[in-house]
């Protein structure tokens, strides 16, 4: 596995897990579970940076696979 591959991988993973925290009552069900409940209110500030992240890393490996492609 090349290291754009992996680039992408991490890229994917994190966007799609980031984007179910911020869309879906994931963390907060799993907060309330583990009894860290009283965090659920830090969670709007990190999560949105996270999601931005990980959809520009996404970009990015795309862009370096198709640049690598194209050499």
């Amino acid at each position: 596995m090349s290291r754009n591959e992996k680039l992408l991988g991490t890229g994917l993973v994190g966007t799609i897990v980031a984007a179910l925290c911020c869309f879906t009552p994931v963390l907060v069900i799993l907060f309330g579970v583990v009894g860290l409940s009283a965090l659920v209110g830090t969670l709007d500030y990190v999560l949105p940076p996270a999601l931005a992240f990980f959809i520009g890393l996404t970009i990015y490996a795309v862009w370096r696979r198709q640049t690598a492609k194209n050499c």
